[in-house]
C-alpha cells in the first residue's frame, strides 16, 4: 500500500501511509486508538472506497473499491465488533457459508443444506472448535461468535487474513487455539495481519511489526530486533509512565451488597459486598460468569432472585431503568451493542443517561446545557473527537469507551460496574481509564471492576472475588495474592 490517505467529516484518518507485507508472514499492525490501523485495513478490505493512493499485489496495481474486489485478490477480514458482522437469527453454518451462498456460480433454486452444514462443520472441526454448525448464532457466547467469524474467513481460499483484535473476547485456551490456526495458515503461505493492543501475544505470534501514530506510518521492524518498551514509545511518541495510579483511596464502610443472587441460568446464589471508596475485582476465565453477574445486578436479565442492597436499603430492580434511578451504573463489555448509541452524536450519548438534568421547567431539552456538559466531558476525559456533534460510530474504539463511561459520570451514581472496560483500548487510553476509576474511588463511590486481565485486576483493585462456573469461589486481598493463585482458583482449584 503506497501513500494511502483518507478523510472523514472533520478528521483526516490516514495521511500518506505506506504498508508492506508478504504471504507466509504474520505481521502485527499496532498503534494507539485513533492511529488509523483499522481504517488502513478497511481500505485494503474494500470497506472504504474514497481513499487516495495505490495498492499493489505481486507488483501489479490493484484497484480495490469494494469488499468483493478485495476478496477476489484473496483478502479476508475478521472485524473487531463481532455482533455487527454476524446475522444472529441464522445458524452457524449459514453465517460461515454466507459468502459461498451469495457468490455461488451455480444458479439453483434450492439450497443444498446438507452440503452447507457439512462444509461448515468441517471448517469448525479443523479449528478444534466444539460448536454445532446447526446452532443459532444468537445462542453463542462472544468467544464462540469470534471463532465463527474466523471460520467464515478461512472457509474460502485467502492470501491475506486480517484479524482486528481477535483475542479480545477469547480465553487463554481459545487464544492458544487461535495461534495454532495462525501458524497452520502461515505454513499454507497465507499472510496474517494482526491488529491487537496485547503486546505480549504479538511478540509471541508475529514475525514483523508496523507502528502507526495519528494516521501516519511510524516504523516497521522485525519482532526479533525490538522489544515491548520500544514499541510502546513508538506508539505514544514518548516514554510510557507508570500505568496504574497509586492507591490513595480511603476505604470506608460497606456501601453496596449482593445477597444470594441467581439468574436462573449461569449465576447461582452469589453474595459479595463493596465498601465506599473501594475498587473490587470480579475475575476468572472467560465464561466464568462475571458478565452474567454484572448484568444480573443491573437488571439486564429477567427472573433474577436475591437482594441488592445500597446503603442498607434493599433495592427493587426489574429493569436497567430501575438500577439507574437507584444509583447503579454499568459500562458493559460489548460497548457498541449495549453501551453506546453508535449512530448518535457524542453530546446525545453523554446526556442520555440523565436526560432530566438537561431539561428546562417545561420538559424541553436545553441544547445549550447539553452541549456545554458534552464539551466539559470531552475535555476532562480526553475524548479525541472533532466536535461534540460527531457521531460516535466515527470515533476509535478507545474513544467510544470513554463516551460509554462519560455518560454515567453525569448521573453521579453510587455504584459503578465496569465489565472489561479496557477491551480493544490502547495503553495510553487504558491509563486514562484507570485514572478515572481511581478518581471515582477517591470520591467514595463503590467500584466493581470485572476483567479477565489479571495484570489489571492486580494493578487497580483493593480486593477481588474469583468466579468459576457461575459461582464466587474465593475472596482475596489484592496486596496478598499473585497471578498463579488467581489462576488456580479460576480453573476450579479448591
Amino acid at each position: 500500500m503506497k501513500d494511502i490517505s483518507i478523510e472523514f467529516p472533520g478528521v483526516k484518518a490516514l495521511n500518506n501511509v505506506n504498508f508492506k507485507t508478504e504471504t507466509g508472514v504474520s505481521h502485527a499492525l499496532i498503534g494507539a486508538n485513533g492511529a488509523g490501523k483499522s481504517t488502513l485495513m478497511k481500505v485494503l478490505s474494500g470497506a472504504y472506497n474514497h481513499y487516495t493512493g495505490e495498492i499493489y499485489f505481486d507488483g501489479e496495481k490493484a484497484d480495490i473499491r469494494s469488499p468483493k474486489e478485495a476478496k477476489d485478490y484473496g483478502v479476508q477480514i475478521v472485524y473487531q465488533e463481532v455482533d455487527t458482522a454476524l446475522i444472529h437469527y441464522l445458524t452457524v453454518a449459514e453465517n460461515i457459508m454466507l459468502n459461498e451462498m451469495v457468490d455461488s456460480k451455480e444458479k439453483s433454486t434450492f439450497v443444498k443444506w446438507n452440503f452447507i452444514y457439512k462444509k461448515a462443520q468441517e471448517v469448525l472441526d479443523s479449528m478444534n472448535v466444539k460448536i454445532s454448525s446447526k446452532k443459532l448464532v444468537s445462542e453463542l457466547s462472544l468467544a464462540e461468535k469470534q471463532m465463527v467469524l474466523i471460520a467464515r474467513a478461512i472457509s474460502r481460499e485467502c492470501r491475506f487474513l486480517i484479524l482486528d483484535e481477535p483475542t479480545a473476547p477469547l480465553s487463554n485456551a481459545e487464544t492458544e487455539e487461535l495461534f495454532r490456526i495462525v501458524n497452520e495458515l502461515k505454513q499454507k503461505n497465507v499472510g496474517i495481519i494482526f491488529i491487537s493492543h496485547r503486546l505480549p501475544e504479538l511478540f509471541e505470534v508475529c514475525d514483523e511489526i508496523t507502528v502507526m501514530r495519528n494516521g501516519e506510518f511510524v516504523v516497521k521492524k522485525d519482532i526479533k530486533n525490538t522489544n515491548q518498551n520500544e514499541i510502546v514509545e513508538y506508539m505514544l511518541g514518548r516514554k510510557m509512565d507508570e500505568q496504574f495510579p497509586p492507591k490513595e483511596n480511603i476505604v470506608g464502610d460497606k456501601l453496596f451488597e449482593v445477597r444470594n443472587l441467581s439468574d436462573g441460568q449461569m449465576i447461582s446464589d452469589v453474595s459479595f459486598h463493596v465498601n465506599a471508596g473501594e475498587i473490587v475485582g470480579l475475575t476468572g476465565l472467560v465464561g466464568g460468569g462475571k458478565t452474567e453477574l454484572c448484568k444480573a445486578i443491573f437488571g439486564g436479565t429477567p427472573n433474577v432472585t436475591g437482594e441488592r442492597i445500597l446503603k442498607g436499603k434493599s433495592l427493587s430492580i426489574k429493569r436497567p431503568y430501575h438500577a439507574v434511578k437507584q444509583g447503579i451504573a454499568l459500562v458493559p463489555e460489548e460497548r457498541r451493542k449495549e453501551g453506546i448509541l453508535v449512530s448518535e452524536s457524542v453530546a446525545i450519548n453523554i446526556s442520555v443517561s440523565n436526560i432530566n438534568k438537561f431539561c428546562n421547567t417545561g420538559g424541553f431539552l436545553n441544547f445549550s446545557s447539553e452541549k456545554n456538559e458534552a464539551k466539559k466531558m470531552i475535555e476532562s476525559l480526553g475524548i479525541k473527537t472533532p466536535s461534540h456533534e460527531t457521531k460516535v460510530q466515527n470515533l476509535s474504539g478507545g474513544n467510544q469507551q470513554k463516551v460509554a463511561i462519560g455518560k454515567w459520570l453525569v448521573t453521579d451514581s453510587e455504584v459503578y460496574i465496569f465489565d472489561e472496560p479496557t477491551k480493544g483500548v490502547d495503553v495510553g487510553a487504558k491509563k486514562d481509564i484507570f485514572e478515572l476509576i481511581s478518581t471515582l474511588a477517591k470520591a467514595g463511590k463503590a467500584v466493581i471492576y470485572a476483567s479477565c486481565e489479571l495484570s489489571e485486576i492486580l494493578g487497580i483493585t483493593d480486593r477481588m472475588y474469583i468466579m468459576y462456573d457461575g459461582d464466587i469461589v474465593k475472596e482475596l486481598k489484592t496486596a496478598e495474592t499473585n497471578e498463579e493463585e488467581i489462576l488456580y482458583y479460576s480453573t476450579g482449584g479448591k
